[in-house]
């Protein structure tokens, strides 16, 4: 695996694959990988001829200073996952390296996504998200990028960015990994004790109770069935829970046939904050 710090090193060695005309898959990530990540990367490999893994935490889409200090940032065991994965390329940037402006500016309209969800939660979140995931477009120029249904309304939000920007990238979405028990596997994890991860499952179960459910109890009574799940099981602090459609991530009132509805939820446990989301249908 090669790895390049600087952008023009990541350039120089990419222009060689486009002379080529070899096909280029970007997974870009903030690091603390786990199996999640590994599968878009495994995800992206059958797809491309170059695989190339990003590791940057962006401070711009950290909107509590704190969150930023505590995000983990195992780099030895990150390359060594990579490694054993037969990753290409990894592009590991400082913050001066991807903004030496530290004053640049950066808006796109989002069509009311950034102002929802985690986009309410965290004001400025996904203005920082665009920022960064443009730039590293912009750099690798990848055919296809990979991101995970975990982060489902930053994945909406990018979808977005690519048709404003036109942009001749592919997304994947790829499949949310649970560990065995039903645990979205996720960074934050790592801050939870053994009793937190059991805790945690409640947002699994109660994403699945909404699913299998779907469709066959009216949406509000549905909607208050699983509230009641989340706020009477021990340790949860609920955020919010709502069943959206997929593209607006509006709640909706009623199904319709020809589209798709996620379900979508965020609370705290041990003051850790986890998001987790299921497919309805």
């Amino acid at each position: 695996m090669r790895i390049f710090e600087t952008k023009k090193e990541l350039q120089d060695y990419l222009e060689t694959a486009r002379i080529n005309k070899q096909k280029i898959a970007l997974i870009p990530t903030m690091g603390a990988l786990h199996e999640g990540h590994i599968s878009l990367l495994n995800y992206a490999k059958p797809l491309s001829d170059v695989t190339v893994c990003s590791i940057f935490v962006n401070p711009t889409q950290f909107n509590d200073p704190k969150d930023l200090e505590k995000y983990p940032r195992p780099i030895e065991h990150d390359i060594a996952l990579l490694e054993a994965a037969h990753c290409d390329v990894l592009f590991l940037p400082t913050v001066e390296e991807m903004y030496p402006d530290p004053n640049e500016k950066w808006h796109i309209d989002l069509n009311g996504l950034d102002a929802i969800w985690e986009g309410k939660m965290r004001p400025g979140h996904f203005q920082g998200v665009t920022q960064v995931v443009y730039k590293l477009f912009a750099l690798v120029q990848p055919d296809i990028a990979c991101f995970g249904q975990k982060d489902f309304q930053q994945v909406m939000v990018i979808e977005h960015m690519i048709k404003v920007k036109q942009l001749p990238i592919t997304i994947a979405l790829c499949p949310i990994i649970r560990d065995e028990n039903g645990l979205a596997l996720s960074s934050r994890n790592m801050r939870l004790s053994s009793n937190g991860k059991i805790q945690a499952l409640a947002l699994s179960k109660t994403l699945l109770y909404i699913k299998n459910n779907f469709g066959k109890i009216p949406l509000l009574q549905l909607n208050k069935q699983a509230t009641e799940l989340l706020n009477s099981s021990e340790g949860i602090t609920l955020e919010y829970l709502a069943i959206c459609e997929t593209t607006t991530l509006k709640e909706i009132k009623t199904i319709e046939q020809d589209k798709q509805y996620v379900a979508l939820v965020t609370a705290r446990v041990e003051d850790v904050r986890l998001i987790d989301n299921m497919i309805l249908n």
